[in-house]
């Protein structure tokens, strides 16, 4: 089983949409092993997107990732990084599949309603910067 981070952002919070983008995860088999809601201080959003510190839109990220709360999860199942990124859709959603969230329901490039790590070595940071072991629970399998 692999596992991965993701985030519903402060606009899928307002927006009342975390059911949604939780719901398409559990119907696409991953299995949610770890939830809670957080609010980011900007210097945690600044840690968290550390790898983005020299791209112009890093100070807009960070403000925005520290605008309101946010749902952090920890997904698990079988290529888990990938069938997420697949249900979420491309950054920008004007490049999004039909049907995916951010086609949906996001409005631009930087408010797109969920992220999620890109890569194994991204999601074992990501997990650990949000949950400990005591928070993640194995979940058994039919």
């Amino acid at each position: 089983m692999e596992r991965t981070l993701s985030i519903v952002k402060p606009d899928g919070v307002r927006r009342n949409l975390i059911g949604e983008v939780l719901s398409r995860f559990e119907s696409a088999d991953l299995r949610l092993i770890a939830l809670k809601m957080i609010k980011l201080s900007k210097k945690q959003a600044e840690g968290f997107y550390a790898v983005h510190k020299d791209r112009p839109f890093f100070s807009s990220l960070t403000n925005f990732m520290s605008s309101g709360p946010c749902v952090v999860t920890v997904v698990e199942g079988d290529n888990a990084i990938n069938k997420l990124r697949e249900i979420m859709g491309a950054t920008n959603p004007d490049e999004a599949a039909k049907g995916t969230i951010r086609n949906d329901y996001a409005s631009n490039i930087e408010q797109n309603i969920v992220h999620g790590s890109d890569s194994s070595e991204s999601a074992l940071f990501e997990i650990s910067y949000f949950f400990n072991e005591l928070e993640i629970c194995e979940r058994e399998y039919p």
